[in-house]
């Protein structure tokens, strides 16, 4: 059943006043090719980015995301980035600065691709811009054959950056 549009409007030190549309039903309607294995706040609650992902929020927490997504998760009381508050205890993510750099920020997600996969999956659907996350997303598949190659499986001490890169992007690096 569709969705009706509901409009969002959106601020924070990012963007001022961004307004979007909700028109898929929350967690449905992906696209064929987008089948991530961890929703938004079960990488939250796993613990992903160093628990200060959106820097530039106030409270931490962005106003448009539900809170309950944020219920229990630890997250950096100074908005810097703590290796301990990640699931494997280590730092792997590039900072934003790197991801400017090589182009991976929209203006409609000023904080990335985990911002991106809130909203999508909460119910926005930016054509273009869609296929170009689910783009990258496939392509942070070669860690998951890394991982397989070189540990057994369920040694989640074995390759634990690769592991946690993974969480990042909602492949449940746990289970392989």
């Amino acid at each position: 059943m569709p969705r009706r549009s509901k409009t969002i409007l959106y601020s924070d030190n990012f963007q001022s006043r961004y307004q979007y549309q909700l028109t898929a039903p929350l967690g449905k309607q992906f696209h064929p090719e987008f089948q991530p294995e961890l929703t938004p706040k079960e990488m939250l609650q796993l613990g992903v980015f160093g628990g200060a992902y959106f820097i530039g929020v106030d409270g931490l927490v962005p106003s448009d995301l539900p809170k309950s997504w944020f219920r229990g998760v630890h997250l950096s009381s100074d908005k810097k980035k703590k290796a301990e508050l990640n699931f494997f205890h280590l730092n792997a993510s590039q900072p934003l600065s790197v991801w400017k750099q090589k182009g991976w920020i929209c203006l409609e997600d000023p904080h990335g691709w985990f911002q991106w996969y809130c909203r999508y999956y909460l119910g926005r659907r930016l054509p273009g811009e869609d296929e170009r996350q689910i783009k990258r997303w496939k392509a942070i598949r070669r860690h998951i054959g890394q991982v397989r190659m070189h540990c057994k499986t369920g040694d989640v001490t074995c390759r634990r950056k690769q592991r946690q890169a993974l969480l990042h992007w909602a492949y449940d690096s746990r289970k392989i």
